[in-house]
């Protein structure tokens, strides 16, 4: 099957929702938003009707802001019906925060094996300060000495600071099953590379993306030090080619972040060629040894500081290790400690 790549991306709802409030996208399912303490200052999260209650996919951050928001929506836009099922497209925080806070109310969890068992480690691991593995793993991404002498001593992320406590159990997703939800049987699609095994549900002409198929940014594709030296971006480029055969300009995306739109098989070309474009710059920019740190102007077309650094850090990371597991770069350790990548 050929991919309908006849028309542009088009986004059929103009505004989001404003907060506390829920947009109805199609028949039964519900639109909603929470905010995020970040520069992507915001998530998405849908209810899909069941009729003596709701079926919910992701669920923001563990925050105060976070929980008041949901009892605003529970009790006006979901009409005071219960939550039966929540339903997390993949493990990173802003998705499976308040998972465990609506599972403690009696819904059941239903989330793919691989982010259950992420999300339930992460939500466990608490350190006060970064591991040793952290700390090197920044130290070989070539961050520089004086932010790494000051991390080395602060309390790091931890997932539990915005992850509610998961109590065991759940129901597992599994890649081609098929979910009941809002009158439709949607079928169960896993994409990779963002987050190992991250769920997207498929119905007609809807498709619930979570940050798999997103418009207009870029998901995070990233390395860190659970598996340094992995190629989530080969992942990613798999997930989005396999699911080109699938894509229809006719298809609504519900999307974990911006707006829900159309044009699908156009983005998952940007999406690819996003990529490629940018692992030839990177290449080119890797005429001379760099460290990670040093490839960020290549990689995004300009210097990150600030909140934003530690992702385009990881980032980085995740693009040379692609360059290096395709046999186009080398890498050798600096008297620093860092590891000095360098084109073939």
């Amino acid at each position: 099957m050929t991919p309908d790549s006849g028309a542009g991306i088009r986004h059929p709802f103009a505004e989001a929702p404003a907060e506390g409030t829920a947009t109805e996208v199609a028949p039964g399912i519900l639109w909603m938003r929470l905010p995020l303490p970040m520069t992507l200052d915001h998530v998405n999260v849908y209810a899909l009707d069941e009729g003596d209650g709701w079926t919910l996919i992701d669920t923001g951050m563990d925050t105060k802001r976070s929980r008041a928001i949901w009892q605003h929506l529970l009790a006006g836009p979901l009409a005071g019906r219960p939550v039966r099922r929540v339903i997390v497209t993949h493990h990173h925080p802003d998705h499976v925060g308040l998972a465990g806070w609506f599972q403690a109310q009696g819904a059941e969890l239903l989330m793919p094996r691989t982010a259950w068992l992420y999300a339930r480690m992460l939500v466990l691991d608490e350190q006060p300060v970064p591991s040793p593995e952290a700390h090197l793993f920044s130290q070989r991404a070539g961050m520089p000495a004086a932010m790494l002498a000051e991390r080395a001593t602060a309390r790091p992320f931890n997932f539990c600071d915005v992850v509610a406590p998961m109590p065991l159990g759940f129901t597992v997703l599994n890649d081609g099953g098929t979910l009941h939800m809002a009158g439709r049987d949607w079928t169960i699609r896993f994409g990779s590379g963002h987050a190992p095994d991250h769920a997207t549900f498929w119905s007609g002409d809807l498709i619930l993306g979570g940050d798999q198929l997103l418009p207009g940014i870029s998901a995070n594709i990233g390395v860190y030090p659970t598996e340094p030296d992995g190629d989530p971006l080969a992942d990613w480029l798999h997930s989005c080619r396999q699911f080109q055969p699938l894509a229809r300009d006719s298809q609504l995306v519900l999307p974990g972040h911006k707006l829900p739109f159309t044009g699908l098989p156009l983005r998952l070309v940007q999406m690819i060629d996003n990529h490629l474009g940018a692992l030839d710059r990177l290449h080119d920019h890797l005429a001379q040894p760099r460290t990670a740190a040093d490839c960020f102007l290549p990689l995004f077309k300009r210097e990150i500081t600030g909140p934003a650094y530690g992702m385009a850090l990881v980032e980085s990371v995740a693009h040379l290790n692609h360059l290096l597991h395709q046999g186009r770069v080398s890498r050798h350790l600096s008297p620093e400690g860092a590891w000095l990548w360098q084109r073939i």
